[in-house]
């Protein structure tokens, strides 16, 4: 008995609800139900009535729509300088971040020129995770100056560019042709390194750039030289690489000056080791620049 009633509930448990017969049973073999017959001619008793059919369920009754959220309240844009109350500027969001750069005059001397070009760049974040800022540095007799790379490890660690072991390979390469850094005044792109030495983003490029074309207006040099990528192309407005940049002079206009500017690209003594042809080029761009400064040329 007991064992039965195990079985039964676990029928139960596999979904098994209804008992069948021993014998199995022919539904479509069953006669159909006899048709009702006409009204009037049969006693109420003797109808039988079929078994009404259980009600579908009605769908709830819809509920009463509610009103419509109010839209939110959207703050307007910062209207541009000179637009009038209320007017939307339609600038993207990076063109509102960037900061315009102050109009100075002209500063007589290095730390004066040093001094205008980092004012008000406060607003990069750079120079929170950064040690030092990577200020220019030299003297620039021969008005010549030289735009490298960001800051390395070494160059933020004591605070001046071109320092460390790229800092003396570019000592023997000036020293090839005749050239040191008394000869010139130096300067990286950025003044601050980036975490990490991962390249600069967009935003703090823009934030930077109007403070370097202030920094080259201040030093007023006859000739640039941009070391990397990433000076030739911020100056240049070109987007390849220093490999098809490389090998002649152009001259290149910074905004609020009349006058161009000479600009020769050349590697970056960090890229040196990258190939022979590194190496061969670089080679090639300083015995083009020692042939532009002893002629006397701006462009060769």
């Amino acid at each position: 008995m007991m064992e039965a009633l195990a079985l039964l509930r676990l029928y139960g448990e596999w979904g098994a609800d209804t008992a069948l017969d021993d014998r199995p049973t022919d539904w479509l073999s069953r006669p159909a139900p006899s048709a009702l017959p006409p009204a009037g001619t049969h006693d109420a008793a003797q109808v039988s009535i079929p078994p009404r059919p259980a009600s579908r369920p009605q769908p709830p009754a819809a509920a009463p729509a509610m009103p419509a959220a109010p839209e939110p309240r959207r703050t307007p844009r910062p209207a541009a300088p000179g637009a009038p109350a209320g007017a939307e500027d339609g600038l993207p969001l990076i063109d509102r971040a960037v900061p315009p750069a102050p109009q100075a005059p002209a500063a007589p001397t290095k730390q004066g020129a040093q001094h205008a070009a980092r004012a008000g760049v406060d607003a990069c974040g750079l120079r929170a995770t950064a040690t030092h800022t990577v200020a220019a540095a030299g003297e620039a007799p021969g008005r010549l100056l030289l735009i490298g790379e960001p800051p390395d490890a070494a160059e933020d660690r004591g605070g001046t560019p071109f320092a460390g072991p790229m800092g003396e390979l570019l000592d023997r390469m000036l020293a090839s042709i005749g050239l040191a850094r008394a000869d010139m005044l130096l300067a990286p792109v950025i003044p601050w390194r980036p975490p990490g030495e991962r390249p600069p983003s967009a935003a703090e490029l823009r934030i930077c750039t109007p403070f370097l074309h202030r920094l080259i207006a201040l030093a007023a040099p006859r000739k640039v030289i941009a070391m990397g990528n990433t000076p030739a192309r911020l100056l240049t407005g070109e987007t390849t690489g220093i490999a098809r940049l490389r090998g002649r002079w152009r001259d290149i206009t910074l905004p609020g000056q009349a006058a161009p500017i000479a600009l020769l690209p050349m590697r970056h003594p960090s890229q040196l080791g990258a190939s022979p042809t590194a190496r061969r080029d670089a080679w090639k761009d300083l015995l083009l620049l020692r042939t532009t400064l002893d002629s006397g040329k701006d462009t060769d």
